[in-house]
């Protein structure tokens, strides 16, 4: 990974880019160890610093973003109160955005239209913090 800093970047040759590194959520949730737990703590102290009016965008290159990612990334954060900072543009987006559609998981985070998709199976990935909590997990994974 190409350390720029404050984050890391989007492309090894491209200074003062970033993005979501969502997928980091499996090495934490699968227990493989590849990447230390500081990198990820780095890139959400980053990540706050990019927040928009509905979420995090997905990278510098655009404002839309996934809603899926946005959670897990945010689910990368041992504070409780980081995470829901990520959630908190989320609940605004859900109760402000103009789109009015089945639930749509690629959106603008400026101004909360819906960018394509909707009513995906991927939007079961909004519930992947229930693994990192073993009593939620063996609560619910028998209903």
């Amino acid at each position: 990974m190409a350390n720029d800093g404050d984050h890391y970047r989007l492309a090894f040759d491209k200074a003062n880019t970033w993005s979501q590194k969502y997928n980091l959520v499996w090495d934490k949730l699968l227990g493989l160890e590849l990447f230390p737990d500081e990198l990820a703590q780095k890139e959400l102290a980053h990540y706050q610093t990019r927040q928009a009016k509905y979420g995090l965008p997905l990278d510098s290159r655009s404002s839309y973003t996934k809603l899926d990612w946005i959670v897990w990334s945010a689910s990368l954060s041992q504070n409780e109160d980081v995470f829901r900072a990520f959630l908190e543009p989320l609940q605004n987006w859900l109760n402000e955005s103009q789109s009015r559609v089945p639930l749509t998981d690629w959106y603008d985070t400026e101004s909360g239209l819906q960018s394509g998709f909707q009513a995906r199976a991927v939007v079961g990935g909004l519930f992947i913090k229930l693994l990192y909590d073993s009593k939620i997990w063996e609560k619910w994974k028998s209903r």
